[in-house]
């Protein structure tokens, strides 16, 4: 694969997240500023994770049985744009909750895109190329968060949404000249019966378990309500903006290091725990802080905490399968750990509506420290690469 082609596939792989991710910061404040509760604000930042769990496994079986990539990516991304556009033309709590859900059909594409980009490595390469596109993830919605609060500040809510738009709209011209590796041999692609055996395999039940975990700590804190935290200490639209971006640029440099060299030096598993770690701790202190400034230094640990984590699980998830079932293992994981990214927030808005919104934190931190110990038993120490044996090779002796 030649510098321009990967250049370009990165640059689409930026705007497709940006195009749902300038709104993002703006999101339970937005809510909240059309009526809603924070269980409402819960709600429609779930739904984004609970369309994802429906769509990503018939996407990843769909895309292995055609044998094809591309119009998986470029549909994703139109998706993405109608979304945004969607937002843009209304202003009603339901009208969010149906946006953000349609972003999560959208974002059910990222099961392909993460596929393609893993055809470009070697097998065992897959830990760090997945740092490395979840690098590029981070930089687009980072940017995307970061302009999107800044232009809410100068145009109002809406023209974070048109912002939106625009980087959608950019995301679908470049992808016309994304390149795909010769179709995989669509005849042995996955059936359902193997989509169950993927569901049984230790590593990627195992890993996908801790993903929800990780989801819900990200979806309830830096993608959910510590916006709303920073609004209760009077923080302005462009201040969500630099709050996002302390955890998204914290997470972006933690995605390129955590499957290189971190992962090398302390092994796959010890930089999950390391992660989660870190992630309980800057959410534990989210209730005791009383200024701006401190809350970007918990979220930038936050998201350094959380580019420890998803980067290494994600390349966990793949690294043993055959590169031809490789988008329906992945659609598997990608579907498990959307059910954190619909049930923390869901979760949080309640116990913040029955409680208060640090009582939503501190329960996320008990998330956090839990998922440390279970690393212990769930993730590998380390994965040999050993394809997943499919019904027709096991009727065959294979």
């Amino acid at each position: 694969m030649s510098s321009n082609r990967l250049l370009l596939f990165y640059l689409v792989t930026m705007l497709y997240w940006f195009s749902t991710y300038t709104y993002v910061p703006l999101l339970s404040p937005y809510v909240r500023a059309l009526g809603g509760s924070l269980a409402m604000a819960g709600i429609v930042i779930g739904s984004y994770g609970f369309s994802q769990m429906l769509f990503r496994i018939p996407l990843g079986i769909w895309s292995d049985r055609v044998g094809r990539r591309k119009p998986f990516i470029f549909a994703g991304i139109a998706a993405a744009t109608a979304s945004s556009l969607g937002f843009a033309l209304t202003s009603s709590v339901w009208g969010t909750l149906v946006f953000r859900s349609l972003a999560g059909v959208a974002a059910g594409a990222w099961v392909v895109f993460t596929v393609l980009y893993a055809s470009y490595h070697k097998h065992e390469h897959a830990p760090r190329a997945m740092g490395i596109i979840s690098f590029y993830t981070s930089i687009g919605q980072m940017i995307a968060a970061t302009l999107g609060g800044l232009i809410a500040g100068v145009y109002g809510w809406h023209g974070a949404f048109w912002l939106a738009v625009t980087g959608g709209v950019a995301a679908l011209l470049l992808s016309l000249g994304i390149k795909e590796n010769p179709p995989v041999d669509s005849a042995s692609a996955i059936r359902l019966v193997d989509l169950l055996r993927v569901g049984k395999d230790k590593i990627v039940l195992g890993v996908s378990t801790l993903a929800v975990l990780a989801q819900v700590i990200t979806f309830s804190t830096m993608f959910g309500f510590t916006p709303q935290a920073a609004v209760y200490l009077g923080a302005t639209k462009a201040d969500l903006s630099w709050l996002t971006l302390a955890s998204t640029l914290a997470n972006a440099i933690a995605s390129r290091l955590s499957g290189g060299w971190f992962a090398s030096k302390l092994g796959e598993r010890r930089v999950v725990m390391l992660g989660f770690g870190i992630s309980a701790v800057s959410t534990a202190v989210i209730p005791f802080i009383h200024s701006l400034p401190w809350l970007y230094i918990t979220q930038a640990m936050n998201g350094f905490g959380q580019g420890f984590c998803m980067p290494v699980l994600m390349g966990l998830a793949i690294k043993h399968i055959a590169p031809n079932q490789r988008a329906t293992a992945m659609g598997f994981y990608q579907a498990i750990y959307s059910l954190g990214m619909f049930g923390g927030p869901a979760i949080a808005g309640i116990v913040g509506d029955l409680f208060s919104l640090e009582g939503s934190f501190l329960m996320v931190s008990g998330v956090s420290l839990a998922a440390v110990f279970l690393t212990v038993g769930l993730a590998p120490r380390s994965v040999q690469r050993h394809p997943f044996v499919t019904s027709d090779e096991e009727e065959r002796g294979l």
